[in-house]
């Protein structure tokens, strides 16, 4: 195929390059490809070179799958160059030729010092009383926040307006809570297309990547396909963090979140992000060639160094309560017994035997709350979050994390506890005393409304083993952990926690 010609009659010139070797698509090419894309600007080119056959094919058929143009293809000899236009080639306007100069590195190239050269000194915030209703953090999102989310992924909205709709969003999530008569609030993590992958857009060295690009990693990419079409989750708008130099954190991961939602409400405030468990687990695709980091080890340490940093100026700015979600924790000890990749928590990295895995997620725990007010920490812990379908989601009681979770030196535990998969409460007897138990009273994959008589109940239940100081009341997880799929609209998460609410109140 000769290459095309602009409407001068000259070859278009790509605005960037790279040579992708012997490389196939399910072998690292496709993330390389999404690392030389992703900070061109629609209607800009990126020529790809290739010595593999079977990429003829492939790359074809993933330009149709993501919406981008190939603008030709030639030969010589045994290397191939493709040349792909970012979106479409209609798209490429003089404006977009002329920024061809202004493009630069990812910004995991870019050499840049920590946002902050210290850890803040933690502020004063307001105490969480005993039987408090809290959320666990996600709040379903209008629909046209979802779009704004796709659209400033895909750089096709400004920051500045996108956190104007963020803005949005967030009142009428913290106006929800305020009328349901939730005590903690969170601000819903509107802004965030899921409860932990949008950490990928927050980080230097890290960039999303669509999850059609990541299917030939995992073990059965048909299967993955398959669950995704079944949850009505399209794959090519799942974006799944991908590394491409050594974190950094020269943004806030959260506080810009927190410190808006300090404007809304005196009420005590809580923040949830990514546990350091999960994040070695979401981070680390070992199937990736030309690795950033050589071990899962060398990645956790930047991991705890920037979570340690965040969760300190989170504590700054007047966070009463820093949860950090590590739901993969049941995924080590009920997951199947081969070691398959899952999707549960976007984890596609291998993970080794179940009690050197608690015993890891132990120590990073330990080493990013290190120095912070025990009773201003807290972990999450749930069994799958991403569809209504309770039989989809894992299965079995806290036997098995037990002594991990005895061992956490965080001040609160928010756990499952209303739906019949997570088993007995009588399974957390012995927790220490200065450790309080989020104790899960409404289940949010459940469209019923459970009766403020029935959370009584259970509440008193937890409150006998643990008694009254220690108790806390929130759903089982988030009513939106993924922007794209919530297991619940606003209305039920509302309602439900308006019940959770009554029974505080009668619980006194």
């Amino acid at each position: 195929m000769r290459e095309l010609l602009n409407e001068s009659g000259r070859p278009y010139v790509p605005d960037a390059r790279f040579d992708g070797g012997d490389l196939d698509c399910g072998n690292g090419l496709l993330l390389l490809i999404r690392r030389h894309i992703d900070p061109l600007r629609r209607g800009q080119l990126l020529e790809i070179r290739s010595t593999e056959v079977s990429v003829e094919e492939e790359l074809p058929a993933w330009c149709r799958l993501t919406g981008n143009e190939l603008v030709s293809f030639t030969k010589n000899g045994n290397v191939r160059s493709f040349l792909v236009c970012k979106g479409m080639l209609a798209e490429r306007t003089v404006g977009a030729v002329a920024a061809a100069a202004e493009v630069r590195a990812p910004r995991a190239a870019v050499e840049s010092g920590n946002l902050i050269s210290q850890l803040a000194t933690p502020a004063a915030a307001s105490a969480i009383a005993p039987l408090s209703v809290v959320g666990i953090g996600s709040w379903p999102r209008p629909r046209w926040l979802v779009r704004a989310i796709h659209e400033r992924i895909e750089s096709k909205l400004s920051d500045e307006e996108f956190q104007q709709a963020g803005d949005d969003a967030v009142r009428l999530a913290v106006a929800a809570q305020l009328r349901a008569g939730a005590h903690v609030l969170t601000d819903g993590e509107q802004r965030r297309d899921s409860y932990a992958n949008f950490v990928g857009a927050r980080l230097d060295g890290c960039q999303l990547i669509p999850l059609t690009d990541l299917l030939a990693l995992v073990d059965d990419p048909d299967a993955l396909a398959e669950e995704l079409r079944s949850l009505d989750v399209p794959a090519a708008e799942v974006r799944h963090p991908a590394i491409f130099g050594k974190i950094r954190r020269t943004r806030p991961i959260a506080a810009h979140e927190l410190r808006f939602l300090t404007t809304l409400t005196n009420k005590p405030l809580k923040v949830a992000i990514p546990g350091p468990y999960l994040l070695s687990r979401i981070l680390w695709i070992d199937c990736i060639p030309e690795k950033v980091y050589q071990t899962r080890e060398d990645l956790a340490d930047d991991i705890v160094r920037v979570l340690r940093e965040e969760l300190f100026e989170l504590l700054s700015l007047g966070a009463s309560i820093v949860q950090f979600d590590e739901p993969v924790l049941t995924e080590v000890v009920f997951g199947e017994a081969k070691n398959r990749r899952s999707f549960m928590c976007g984890a596609l990295s291998e993970k080794g035997r179940p009690d050197e895995e608690l015993a890891f997620a132990r120590e990073l725990i330990h080493r990013v709350v290190e120095g912070a007010p025990r009773e201003r920490t807290a972990v999450h812990v749930c069994r799958g979050n991403w569809t209504p379908d309770e039989r989809a989601a894992l299965t079995g009681d806290y036997r098995p994390l037990v002594e991990l979770l005895r061992s956490l030196r965080v001040g609160t535990l928010f756990l499952e506890l209303c739906t019949p998969r997570a088993g007995e409460i009588d399974a957390l007897d012995n927790m220490p005393p200065e450790t309080r138990i989020g104790v899960g009273v409404v289940n949010p994959k459940d469209p019923r409304v459970e009766s403020a008589d029935e959370i009584v109940e259970r509440a008193k239940r937890a409150i006998d083993r643990f008694g009254r100081d220690r108790v806390l009341l929130n759903p089982d997880c988030g009513f939106a952990t993924f922007a794209d799929n919530p297991v619940a609209s606003a209305e039920i998460a509302e309602a439900k926690m308006r019940a959770m609410s009554e029974a505080s109140e009668r619980l006194g």
